[in-house]
């Protein structure tokens, strides 16, 4: 059995267009199970769920997706496990892949998909479609750079997560961690370029703002750690708000563009995110606060 797990926090409709696509997944074998864990929700989305035969809702009231995908790892069958997030698709074959990637190669224990951007209209793409197309989840980089893939896009055998262990809470980057921690347990994460999720672009700068207070938050922890910080952490903000230039071939080059506009408005975009994070980097290296939105997930 495969077990999906998806942890849910106010976005009903976004759950029930992915819901949806599991029910139009093709060439999978083994029976699946999805469990919707749900994180505190103004409303809990039961009758989303019910509309479905294959899926389990549970609540888990101590916030934070690792401590939701925990819940559904310890209700899970499976001998898979499969992790995406609640407002991401999956494409139709991404069960298929998973299943097929683990049967035919007994020595992978723990896989890691693509993630593309999910445009409203791909003719016309907003600035931060077309940012995000080229500058986020860049999931082979991570894992063959860094040893970890997103928690939205993620299979592990079932025995090798519980040798592993939990994903840790709210003010830790929890698949991040849990990635590392595997790596360095010898569980080689490895990068399925067929497993392919979709994830909806950030609606506006706040919420990609947000994401980056986040990011910078958990950055910050682990560099106080370390001596010297504070110089090399406020000379890298400095490298951060002068570094769009640089990314211009990147944005010329990427295959996930189409059109001269959609690469002018990711241009646009790496200008404006490259300055809001050196400015906001700058400012928490001087003690401006920053370390709560560590505990922020999907609570706007």
């Amino acid at each position: 059995m495969i077990s999906v797990i998806i942890p849910h926090l106010n976005q009903p409709a976004a759950l029930e267009r992915g819901l949806s696509a599991f029910a139009r997944q093709e060439g999978v074998k083994a029976p699946v199970e999805i469990i919707v864990v749900d994180n505190g929700s103004k409303t809990m989305p039961t009758e989303i769920c019910k509309r479905f035969t294959n899926v389990t809702l549970l609540h888990q009231p101590v916030p934070g997706p690792g401590p939701a995908r925990n819940m559904g790892v310890a209700a899970a069958s499976g001998d898979i496990l499969c992790f995406i997030d609640a407002d991401c698709v999956a494409y139709p074959a991404w069960l298929a892949t998973i299943e097929r990637r683990f049967a035919r190669s007994p020595g992978v224990t723990v896989l890691g998909g693509d993630v593309r951007i999910l445009h409203d209209d791909p003719e016309h793409p907003t600035w931060l479609e077309a940012y995000e197309s080229v500058f986020a989840f860049r999931m082979k980089q991570y894992i063959e750079e860094k040893g970890f893939t997103g928690g939205g896009n993620l299979a592990v055998r079932t025995s090798v997560f519980h040798t592993v262990g939990d994903f840790l809470g709210i003010s830790i980057a929890e698949d991040t961690e849990w990635g590392q921690r595997a790596s360095r347990m010898g569980y080689r994460v490895q990068y399925e370029p067929q497993m392919i999720v979709y994830h909806p672009a950030r609606r506006s700068f706040a919420e990609l703002a947000d994401k980056w207070d986040r990011h910078i938050s958990h950055d910050l922890r682990e560099v106080k750690a370390q001596s010297l910080w504070w110089p090399r952490w406020m000379l890298r903000a400095l490298a951060v708000s002068i570094s769009p230039v640089a990314e211009v071939p990147r944005i010329a080059a990427s295959d996930r563009l189409s059109g001269l506009r959609a690469r002018c408005l990711a241009f646009v975009g790496v200008i404006r995110i490259r300055l809001y994070r050196g400015w906001k980097m700058l400012a928490v290296g001087l003690g401006a606060g920053g370390s709560q939105a560590a505990t922020h997930w999907n609570r706007s």
